[in-house]
Formats: structure tokens, C-alpha cells, sequence
């Protein structure tokens, strides 16, 4: 996948894949998502998938809400975060080292 943001390329075939991010619900359900963290070269996160009609994903078509796809931009915050939920310490220590510490 691949979507031009604010004059920046974002691409799912050029980017480092960090964790899956889809939760498991089957896509007879509203809120089902199938979607992924990326970091491109320069380090900018995002995320990339589809989801139905109650996801970040969704489309509008005039009466309501459907399915969609697309690439979601994240800030290094908001992707330490969707880490922390999706992924695992591995994943959080490589590309997030700079955020975290000991308790």
C-alpha cells in the first residue's frame, strides 16, 4: 500500500515492518481491522490496513459508514503506544529505546 500525506511518500513495500496491529475479529464485525505498524527510512511512523465501519479505517458515504482502507501517520509517541499494545518488548526495545527506561 501506498499513499502520498503531506507531500510524503509512505509505503508499506519500502518501509520496515515493527508489529501487527489487527485485532481478531472476523469481517462479519464492524469493528474488525486487519492493519500493521510500519518506520520508514527517515523514521516516520505509520500505520497501514483496512477495518470496518467502526474503525479508524472507515470510509464515509454519505448516509453512514463503511469499509476502508489507507495509511494512518503516526507521531513517535502515538506509535510507542500502539506498540505497547500490539507488540512485544522486542519490538518496543528496537524502535523505541530513546522512550523508554527502568522502572
Amino acid at each position: 500500500m501506498k499513499q502520498i500525506i503531506d507531500g510524503k511518500i509512505y509505503n508499506t513495500d519500502t518501509a520496515e515492518f515493527v508489529c501487527d496491529t489487527s485485532n481478531s475479529l472476523g469481517r462479519s464485525d464492524f469493528a474488525h481491522e486487519r492493519s500493521a505498524l510500519y518506520v520508514t527510512k527517515k523514521g516516520a511512523f505509520f500505520v497501514a490496513g483496512r477495518g470496518g465501519p467502526m474503525t479508524r479505517f472507515k470510509r464515509d458515504v454519505g448516509d453512514g459508514w463503511s469499509d476502508g482502507d489507507g495509511i494512518i501517520v503516526l507521531t513517535k509517541a502515538e506509535a510507542l503506544a500502539e506498540c505497547e499494545r500490539h507488540g512485544d518488548s522486542a519490538d518496543i526495545e528496537e524502535h523505541f529505546a530513546d522512550m523508554i527506561e527502568e522502572a
